[in-house]
């Protein structure tokens, strides 16, 4: 199945999916559109059974290569489009909690389900090794509250607190994939045995402090390029071109493309819409990055959907994918009341925010992609299926009562 037929269909389903959700389920989009393709999938799973035709469902899914489709081609355009609309001053303002959160709460999260998995594993019969478990811990830390943020402002968050978990969501993507790839790099270059926290913490700052630069310089260099034309079909091509360049460069420098995409985006939604933009552009750049922002949200989580197709055996490790859910909501949890409470931010926040930041902290594709991106050994299938179970967890159980708890929190507390 070529390219054009691939993508051809993945629209027809997202337009049916998109329909039949607003129309009848009414659900925030997102969960709407995964809800359905995991139903579908399950359905074509039972009626291959009896039908071996319904397989050609089976081979349209495996034609996508999910792990490269979302962190070669997606994640690129979806981060900096998220970040086109944080105003970075209010950004600014809530640094403090939002750095905190995002490097000491993945950081903490990662080794901590790491350390957890590595001792629950044998109790259900799984020996994990301690690097492959670290590697789940970094790729089930970062948190996808895109179908969230919506939620959130329904429910009236406190605009302080909606701007933290705005800023984490952005950052902590790229922080997450950087550590996920940190240590799967050093396992490559140096036997499990060796492995040197040493060298992670090396490559892990090269990273990060890379593509915030890099970031930085893109946004720079396109700042000064729209300053000098008004023309916005050109502007636009041009905010493409530092996407898809800019992604590219951060691959072959070895910097994080992701965190770098995160700042170029905020510098060109900030700087660059107060000293470059006419109001047209303005207009022309905000309507051209949300449709692209909708469309692979929408392809996203089909995708994540679709993909319950090619987990095999996913069923047999349902018991140990149901306890990693609780150690993952728990570690969740430590992972922000820990700096909450001994950096004092409870001065500042709400008491509930960190029962808010752990039941929202979503997991979602990103998490898959990584956990499918792992190089083959025995227990791959056994990470591939906890993943794919927590994210489930998240985004349809997690992702629709939120809206509930942030109200009851908001009422008790009143």
């Amino acid at each position: 199945m070529n390219i054009f037929v691939t993508l051809t269909w993945l629209i027809i389903f997202c337009s049916i999916f998109s329909y039949i959700n607003i129309k009848f389920l009414k659900l925030p989009n997102s969960i709407g559109l995964m809800l359905i393709a995991v139903m579908m999938s399950l359905g074509i799973l039972v009626i291959s059974k009896s039908y071996p035709d319904a397989e050609v469902f089976k081979t349209f899914v495996e034609s996508f290569n999910f792990s490269d489709f979302l962190l070669e081609y997606m994640l690129c355009f979806l981060l900096f489009a998220g970040s086109l609309h944080v105003n970075i001053q209010q950004l600014n303002e809530q640094r403090r909690p939002i750095i905190v959160f995002t490097m000491l709460g993945v950081l903490l999260a990662t080794f901590l389900i790491g350390y957890a998995l590595y001792w629950l594993a044998p109790v259900f019969g799984f020996d994990i090794p301690l690097v492959y478990c670290f590697l789940f811990g970094a790729l089930i830390s970062p948190t996808d509250p895109i179908a969230v943020l919506g939620i959130l402002k329904e429910a009236k968050v406190p605009k302080n607190e909606e701007v933290i978990i705005t800023g984490e969501s952005l950052f902590n993507d790229g922080v997450g994939v950087v550590v996920f790839l940190t240590i799967l790099h050093t396992l490559e270059e140096n036997h499990a045995a060796s492995l040197s926290f040493q060298a992670i913490w090396e490559t892990f700052l090269i990273e990060v402090g890379g593509g915030l630069l890099l970031g930085f310089l893109i946004g720079y260099a396109g700042n000064l390029l729209l300053k000098t034309i008004d023309h916005y079909q050109t502007e636009v091509m041009i905010t493409l071109a530092m996407v898809m360049g800019g992604y590219t460069l951060a691959k072959y420098l070895h910097t994080s493309g992701p965190l770098a995409m995160v700042v170029a985006g905020l510098y060109i939604g900030n700087v660059g819409r107060k000293t470059a933009m006419s109001d047209i552009t303005k207009q022309q750049v905000d309507t051209f990055w949300g449709l692209i922002d909708d469309l692979l949200n929408a392809f996203l989580f089909v995708l994540i959907g679709f993909a319950i197709v090619n987990i095999p055996n996913l069923f047999t490790y349902s018991y140990i994918g149901i306890a990693t859910i609780l150690v993952v909501l728990i570690i969740r949890y430590l992972s922000i009341i820990i700096p909450f409470k001994a950096l004092n931010f409870k001065e500042v926040l709400n008491k509930n925010f960190p029962f808010v930041m752990t039941w929202g902290g979503l997991r979602g594709g990103i998490s898959i992609a990584l956990a499918l991106s792992l190089p083959d050994f025995e227990q791959k299938p056994v990470i591939i299926s906890i993943t794919y179970i927590v994210v489930l967890f998240a985004v349809l159980v997690q992702g629709l009562s939120l809206g509930k708890l942030v109200g009851y929190l908001q009422k008790k507390s009143n």
